[in-house]
């Protein structure tokens, strides 16, 4: 059954929750039957996929294809219940968590917690780009939503995920720019019947595990409805130009870290640039700060000297 952990760990509490909640709108006595089952000793037991671990020599897309196919192992969540609760405003960091306890927990996944996955098995492959990309297609009335993350190495393009199709998931790094790999996503759903509606193309992903930094997960939104075929792929292009540039820039300050934390603050409200970060530059000169209270000398100094 879906509920039960593969490799026999205990589920954190509200994951239980919510599988208990579905159980028994579906099966009134779903939590005893759990019980029964999971305190059964002749169960065969669930094989759990591995990790992939590579060597230094290995070739990144042979490493991309191995990230992949650990994807598929834990399998399509087709139980109507969201075994991992994934907010897209936590930091890097707390993503990269929540991925660990996947590999824990080896339960079916979604895309969404696919993408996340895909982040945190390919984070130590500093050459590869990784980026989120979302659709949005129509189909029989109805809209739906799909997101892989999109990999650049070398300069070709390609996707991890994981989807109910085939030809929604993983692309092998082959297309030479990205609008080859948007259309060939566009044909897939053409021969799903559905219409590609809009695409959402995020920046760059931080390769440091430890980033408090957020996904930008929507850096250009494309609506098909409101642009030509030549202007979607200009757009296209655009936003792959845009991410080059931003790599080869590496102007700025690193990401902060979880050691920096205290270190950040956030914008005042009126100010002229929302993104205006304090540097020594804005502060005032040292001949206009107030003068150190008096009181308050000999107690550093007994500070220093006891450390």
């Amino acid at each position: 059954p879906f509920f039960v952990n593969r490799g026999g760990l205990p589920v954190d509490e509200p994951t239980w929750e919510r599988m208990w909640r579905h159980v028994g709108r579906i099966h009134p006595e779903g939590q005893r039957v759990a019980q029964r089952i999971r305190g059964a000793a002749d169960l065969p037991k669930i094989p759990i996929p591995s990790v992939p671990a590579f060597q230094p020599s290995t070739p990144i897309p042979e490493r991309l294809e191995a990230v992949q196919r650990y994807i598929r192992e834990l399998q399509y969540n087709h139980t109507g219940t969201q075994f991992f609760e994934i907010k897209k405003s936590r930091p890097l960091t707390g993503l990269m968590d929540l991925a660990k306890e996947m590999t824990k927990e080896a339960l079916p996944i979604k895309c969404l917690e696919a993408v996340i996955l895909g982040i945190y098995l390919t984070n130590n492959m500093t050459t590869l780009d990784r980026f989120p990309i979302s659709f949005k297609t129509h189909f029989s009335g109805n809209y739906f939503r799909h997101i892989v993350l999109g990999v650049n190495f070398g300069g070709r393009y390609g996707a991890l995920g994981i989807s109910r199709r085939e030809e929604l998931m993983y692309k092998a790094p082959v297309f030479r720019t990205l609008s080859e790999l948007i259309f060939d996503f566009e044909e897939a759903y053409r021969r799903c019947w559905h219409t590609l509606k809009k695409v959402k193309l995020g920046h760059c992903v931080s390769h440091d595990p430890h980033s408090v930094e957020q996904i930008e997960w929507k850096h250009s939104v494309l609506d098909l409805d409101k642009l030509t075929r030549e202007d979607f792929r200009k757009e296209l292009e655009r936003h792959a130009r845009d991410m080059r540039l931003k790599i080869g820039k590496g102007t700025g300050p690193p990401s902060p870290t979880k050691d920096r934390k205290k270190d950040v603050s956030s914008p005042q409200r009126g100010q002229a640039s929302p993104h205006r970060r304090n540097s020594r530059g804005d502060r005032r000169p040292s001949g206009e700060k107030k003068p150190a209270d008096s009181k308050a000398m000999p107690d550093l100094n007994g500070y220093q000297i006891r450390v």
